[in-house]
This record gives C-alpha cells, sequence and structure tokens, in this order.
C-alpha cells in the first residue's frame, strides 16, 4: 500500500488540539502515526533474480558438481536489509494556537501545503469561543497569571456587557473596511458586506468581524469572537480590556477555536482518529470542498481589484 497511501495523503485536513499541548507535539505525533502506518503497510513480494548455484548432478553416482540455474529473492529491497520504507514526511501546520489554547488545527501532507499558502492569502475568518471570569486581573491576562488586583462586579449585567460588544465589534468592522481598501460609499463595499465577505487586503492588526455573548452568569461569561489575524494572547487581552470598559476586571478561562475558514469542529480529528486511515480519509473528504471554497476565493479577489 506504500505508494498509493502515500499518493491519498496530499491535502488538508483538521485535528483538535487539545489544551496544554505544544502544535510542534502535534505535527511530530500527527507525522509518527502516519509514518508507523505507511510501514506497517504489507510489502511487495521481492524480486526474483537467476542465480547458477553449485550443486550435485542429479542421478550421477559420481561426486561432480555442476552450476544449475535457480530463481532467488533479491534481498536488497527487504525491509530488514534496506529499512523502513518511509522515513519522513512534509507536514505543514496552518494558523497556529498557542499550547494553552484548543481547538481547530489546520494541517498539510505533501502538495497540500501549497494549498496553506492559499489559505493565507484568503484571510479567512476564524470563530473562537472565549470564556472570561469577572473580578480579577492578572498580569498574563490569564486565570493562572499573577494576581494584580481584585475588584467588585455586582454592578455588570448582560445588558452592559452587550452595549460594550456592540462598540467593540462597530469600531473593528470599520476597520476592516479601511484595510480592505473599499470605497465606503460604492455598491462593491454595500454588496460585500451584505454577502459578509469584506476581508483584507493584506496583513492587518486582530480585525474582529463579529463578537456576542453566548452565555451570562457573573462571574462567569462566554464569548463567540469571529475574527482575522489575531493571536489567542490578544484575544485574552481583549478579555481584560472588556473588564476595564465595565468598571472592574477580567481574566481569561479558556480560549477555544471553533472554526478555521472552511474547517469546523466537526472535521477536527480527536486524538484518537490521528492514525493513517482517519487522516486519509479526512483529506479526501475535505478535498472538493477546499478546492471549491478557494477557487471562489479567487473569484471574489479578483472581482474586488
Amino acid at each position: 500500500m506504500g505508494s498509493s497511501g502515500l499518493a491519498r495523503l496530499q491535502g488538508l485536513f483538521a485535528v483538535y488540539k487539545p489544551p496544554g499541548l505544544k502544535w510542534l507535539h502535534v505535527r511530530e505525533t500527527v507525522e509518527l502515526q502516519l509514518l508507523k502506518g505507511l510501514n506497517a503497510a504489507k510489502p511487495p513480494p521481492p524480486e526474483q533474480r537467476v542465480r547458477f548455484l553449485l550443486g550435485p548432478v542429479e542421478g550421477s553416482e559420481e561426486k561432480k558438481l555442476t552450476l544449475t540455474a535457480t530463481s532467488v529473492p533479491t534481498l536488497t529491497t527487504h525491509r530488514l536489509v534496506r529499512g523502513p520504507a518511509f522515513t519522513s514526511l512534509k507536514i505543514g501546520v496552518g494558523h497556529r494556537l498557542d499550547s494553552q489554547a484548543s481547538g481547530v488545527l489546520v494541517l498539510a501532507v505533501g502538495h497540500g501545503c501549497r494549498l496553506l499558502t492559499n489559505m493565507y492569502d484568503a484571510h479567512l475568518t476564524k470563530a473562537y469561543t472565549v470564556r472570561g471570569h469577572l473580578g480579577k486581573a492578572t498580569d498574563n491576562f490569564c486565570e493562572d497569571g499573577r494576581l494584580i488586583e481584585k475588584t467588585t462586579y455586582d454592578h455588570v449585567t448582560r445588558e452592559r456587557l452587550d452595549r460594550i460588544l456592540a462598540i467593540i465589534q462597530g469600531s473593528h468592522q470599520k476597520a476592516l473596511v479601511m484595510y480592505s481598501n473599499l470605497d465606503l460609499k460604492s455598491q462593491e463595499a454595500y454588496e460585500m458586506a451584505v454577502q459578509g465577505v469584506i476581508r483584507p487586503m493584506d496583513k492587518s492588526p486582530m480585525l474582529i468581524s463579529g463578537i456576542r455573548c453566548l452565555h451570562f452568569a457573573p462571574p462567569e461569561f462566554l464569548l463567540e469572537v469571529q475574527c482575522m489575524h489575531e493571536t489567542q494572547q490578544q484575544l485574552r487581552k481583549l478579555v481584560h480590556e472588556i473588564g476595564l470598559e465595565l468598571k472592574t476586571t477580567a481574566v481569561c478561562v479558556q480560549v477555544r477555536r471553533t472554526r478555521d475558514g472552511f474547517f469546523t469542529l466537526d472535521d477536527a480529528l480527536l486524538r484518537t482518529q490521528w492514525d493513517l486511515h482517519s487522516i486519509q480519509d479526512a483529506i479526501q473528504a475535505a478535498t472538493p470542498r477546499v478546492a471549491a471554497e478557494l477557487k471562489k476565493d479567487s473569484r471574489l479577489r479578483l472581482g474586488h481589484r
């Protein structure tokens, strides 16, 4: 199955990265499992080669020797002689997650690494759920950081939080239009805004295209954030800044990516599924969708120009 198995590994797929695990460890684990699966395949039978072997003459009582043509296997390609057929794979990592964050992490194998570049150039939106905790501030915006301040939060209401989130979204949408190089008064800008496809054409600061509260039960609250060009630390800092706007403090408890472009949690393979056959199936299932989405984005970018 070696070469045919490798042919089915060319493309993109997504895994679910658990919290506390570095993206590099995920990549190395996936590569190890793929190599294990590829090398476990039954090897083809060894090639046969004609050799002339010295032996007694059949039917002769005399102790004479003669050369006899005999077919023998060639051992130069045997696994015990040559070693494993596959020793490394080209595996690329998409938009990365830091060790504390969890969620959808896109990986590429072989020629699929070129598709990662296309994904970067498309400036696709990513979605996160971000969990916050009111009433304290730390030096790294995380719950496990050094405590700097404790505050009360009895005055914070869902309505006040929603107002702050609406202001944040409004300011970021203006920045999004600015970095997309669109004329705000043009029909093109209006149509792209209606379709929700306004994207920056180049690098930019973190841009939030949507933010809302999913759950509010003080001191806990849960946000859904749709953004691009972000880091997970910037999302933690956002929680801190929301706390200040609410006249209190807040730390980030959890950052979880639920979507990266056209890959969602439903597409992400759990750690128990990081094996050859599961990854092959995931790549084959995603390939038509990846091609269609990138083609659609290419048309949008050409129309934008």
